[in-house]
């Protein structure tokens, strides 16, 4: 955690306060998870059952985890560990960053509403509960900031595996593999096969800026021997296709059956070649 979380250990809760916080736990958790429910749309139906189960205890484990903090008695162990991996775990569940960090800003609000609730009729000092204020804050953010981490790696690393499959794929249609390869390269990479593919050849460092301006199926490979790329543009229209690559220097194939683009391939390196 940050400079600005470890500073809760400058409060030190006394025991009383501590005592009636913790016993409050496990309500200001059921009605941080209810809020999230009520007032996040994506988690309307995601918390209950075994899941909301789940998130209660983790909202009673990370606001426990605090107290030992802002009482003095933390004994180790970092919440902010659990926050990055549920942010993953968001991820794998199909729901977006600003899901996931509205759901923080509603159960910080709720948190707090359920800590004021304990402290201030334990006796806590006016000036005591404006420093638990800013310290149940600062401590709530880290753990927004590390799961908007998990987030935003696991994220990334989806989308390396999937460029990847694409990747895979493109080679696998360039050296003519079987139509059963094919689908089951097309399934991995979630590529939608058209009814046709026309390659294009041209200059590797070239093959990334044209991509851009194309379908958004084109498949490119931007490695091959020579220096050179390929893109294997799907349905396409062949003079719409050359008004797109300002290169003048890029070699057209001919259209084929997505399975048999090696076919337009070889076409245009054969082109190429005689050019």
């Amino acid at each position: 955690m940050s400079h600005a979380v470890r500073r809760a250990s400058e409060l030190v809760l006394d025991e009383t306060t501590v005592t009636a916080l913790r016993a409050a736990l496990r309500t200001t958790a059921d009605e941080v998870v209810q809020a999230i429910i009520d007032e996040v749309p994506p988690y309307a139906n995601a918390l209950s059952g075994r899941m909301g189960v789940t998130i209660r205890r983790a909202v009673r484990t990370a606001l426990g985890h605090y107290l030992d903090l802002a009482s003095g008695n933390a004994t180790g162990g970092d919440a902010s560990a659990a926050a990055y991996e549920l942010g993953r775990g968001e991820v794998r569940d199909g729901r977006s960053m600003d899901a996931l960090l509205s759901a923080y800003r509603v159960g910080a609000r709720v948190a707090w509403r359920g800590l004021a609730a304990g402290a201030v009729p334990a006796g806590l000092p006016a000036a005591q509960v404006a420093k638990f204020a800013e310290l149940t804050f600062a401590y709530i953010d880290e753990l927004s900031a590390a799961s908007a981490a998990g987030h935003a790696d696991e994220l990334a690393a989806r989308g390396r595996a999937h460029e990847r499959h694409l990747e895979q794929l493109a080679r696998d249609l360039l050296s003519g593999a079987s139509p059963d390869v094919l689908l089951a390269a097309a399934r991995r990479a979630g590529w939608q096969p058209p009814i046709s593919l026309t390659a294009v050849l041209l200059p590797a460092a070239q093959a990334r800026p044209a991509y851009r301006a194309l379908d958004p199926g084109t498949l490119v490979l931007d490695d091959l021997p020579d220096a050179s790329g390929v893109l294997l543009v799907p349905d396409a229209d062949r003079a719409h296709l050359l008004r797109q690559l300002p290169d003048r220097t890029a070699v057209v194939g001919p259209a084929r059956p997505w399975t048999r683009a090696s076919a337009s391939y070889a076409r245009a390196v054969r082109a190429l070649s005689l050019s």
